[in-house]
């Protein structure tokens, strides 16, 4: 990825949540500009799936005695993807991000595998464990904002 997505998540929350404080009534809570940013983070990290290069080094992260990474990191991809979408919808957009908890909860194995494997990523060096599950946890956390804060 071209800068950490992290900072994606942060970034695009913020944004959403400015143009929601200036203009964009839609976008006016942390509720509804943490959606926006974890549906842009999703939708990166499930086009990641239709790179070549990307796909390769995802499929390699799969821990081994998984069946068929091929189709693990397609069917993630489609998930990240459908639950993206889903976070835009305000009346889906609980269950997509508990969706998404869960989807990221279950990935966090071959994340945590990658690392203890130093599986370099888009030809970087590996993300130390921790941070990776530093990540995960960010991640997650932001989705429970988006189940549980009020709009």
């Amino acid at each position: 990825m071209p800068f950490p997505l992290p900072v994606l998540l942060l970034g695009v929350t913020a944004l959403a949540r400015l143009l929601g404080l200036l203009a964009v009534p839609a976008l006016d809570s942390w509720h509804d500009a943490a959606r926006v940013g974890l549906a842009a983070l999703y939708l990166l990290t499930a086009s990641g799936r239709i790179i070549p290069r990307v796909r390769q080094d995802l499929e390699r992260m799969v821990p081994a005695g998984l069946p068929r990474p091929d189709l693990l990191v397609a069917g993630t991809g489609m998930l990240e993807a459908a639950g993206a979408i889903g976070l835009l919808i305000p009346a889906t957009a609980p269950a997509a991000a508990i969706c998404l908890g869960l989807l990221t909860v279950a990935m966090t194995p071959a994340n945590i595998s990658a690392a203890r494997r130093d599986l370099p990523f888009g030809g970087k060096p590996a993300t130390p464990v921790g941070r990776r599950v530093a990540e995960q946890a960010l991640y997650v956390g932001a989705l429970a904002v988006v189940v549980w804060l009020p709009y």
